[in-house]
């Protein structure tokens, strides 16, 4: 996969504005009722990951949960990591 440029990347994150670029990566925090909730999400992610071998940076804070998502291999985003971005936001409930 080849590394997207940051115009192509802000182009695409206009159209989820929840996700914004972070120099070579792209991030999103998504909130929740409890912990409880935050890391049955956090599960569901973990789930798709390991379907589509490609695992974000996920930090847990209580009731929130932020994903990074960058493809290494590449230096940066592509579009895998954008198709990922839109399957966690599916996977919000």
């Amino acid at each position: 996969m080849n590394k997207l440029s940051s115009p192509e990347i802000e182009a695409r994150l206009d159209k989820s504005s929840d996700w914004s670029a972070l120099g070579d990566t792209i991030s999103r925090t998504f909130e929740f009722k409890n912990f409880i909730e935050a890391m049955e999400f956090v599960n569901r992610v973990a789930e798709h990951a390991e379907e589509v071998q490609h695992h974000p940076d996920i930090l847990v804070r209580w009731n929130r949960v932020t994903l990074t998502l960058s493809t290494h291999d590449a230096g940066g985003v592509t579009e895998k990591d954008l198709v990922f971005a839109q399957a966690a936001d599916a996977l919000r409930r």
